[in-house]
């Protein structure tokens, strides 16, 4: 929002909670559901969707799912009917391809079987019918966004600080990740740019498992990682949702790059650099 801002961008925000966002941003807010207006609008962009980490009862995988199928469908609709939107771009996540072990995978991969490739399925079929209404879609497959401000990363500091962190099960598990602020440029460059179609892996080329990063987050901070965490009491203590940790995709953005987008933060050396300054 604020780098669409920045350019000079009229932004109208749709939310659940229009009275607290309006108090806390000043812009042009709206109502998400029932039936959100997006006259005028040239573009539309739909993030929305119940945080994943957290302990899939029931309950919670259902709302996981009816989250972002329901706000993107809602976008979808909205930017159909306006008559102005040309473009949606709708997110997603590398989690559509499910725990594939190590096999390389890229945009035109089959989606995977387990329940975030069920949500990322679900969730990318609510855009269609901008689509198939004629308007360019992009769907942004976004891995592990890193930023010390929020979201994984932030959770991880506490521990690598004391020197109380290590591999996560075997460590071999591939992690797809990517810069926040890489994030936020595929989102402008898939507005703007007319190839920019289909599904586009928001991850960084670099291909890296979960031990890479483990050492590369220990040397960023300067700290030891040696204490592993056991994958029998990570399912113990988390249950399904362990998989989050314990299982990952071997991702490229191929079809990313194709589109001439460059990723700021191709290594994961320079982006914990950014956030943590260089190791000595």
């Amino acid at each position: 929002m604020d780098a669409l801002l920045q350019q000079g961008h009229h932004v109208r925000l749709l939310t659940r909670d229009p009275r607290r966002v309006q108090a806390r941003s000043g812009l042009q807010v709206a109502a998400l559901f029932p039936a959100p207006d997006l006259g005028g609008c040239d573009a539309a962009v739909s993030l929305a969707g119940e945080p994943i980490s957290q302990r899939w009862s029931a309950a919670a995988k259902r709302r996981i799912l009816d989250s972002r199928v329901q706000a993107t469908s809602a976008v979808a609709e909205a930017a159909r009917r306006s008559g102005t939107v040309k473009v949606l771009v709708s997110a997603s996540a590398t989690g559509f391809y499910g725990a594939r072990g190590d096999e390389t995978l890229d945009e035109g991969s089959a989606k995977g079987n387990d329940f975030t490739a069920q949500v990322c399925s679900a969730w990318e079929e609510a855009a269609r019918p901008a689509e198939q209404a004629g308007l360019r879609l992009a769907i942004l497959r976004i891995g592990v966004a890193l930023h010390p401000d929020g979201g994984a990363l932030q959770k991880m500091l506490p521990p690598f600080k004391l020197g109380l962190a290590g591999p996560l099960g075997s460590g071999r598990q591939w992690m797809p990740w990517v810069h926040r602020d890489d994030v936020v440029s595929l989102v402008l460059h898939a507005l703007q740019t007319d190839a920019a179609r289909g599904p586009l892996n928001a991850s960084a080329p670099e291909l890296v498992t979960n031990a890479d990063f483990t050492r590369a987050l220990g040397r960023a901070l300067h700290r030891p990682t040696f204490l592993r965490a056991p994958a029998a009491a990570l399912r113990l203590a988390l249950g399904e949702m362990s998989t989050l940790l314990l299982d990952g995709q071997k991702v490229l953005p191929r079809r990313t790059l194709e589109t001439g987008f460059r990723f700021a933060y191709p290594t994961l050396d320079a982006a914990l650099a950014q956030f943590f300054g260089k190791p000595s």
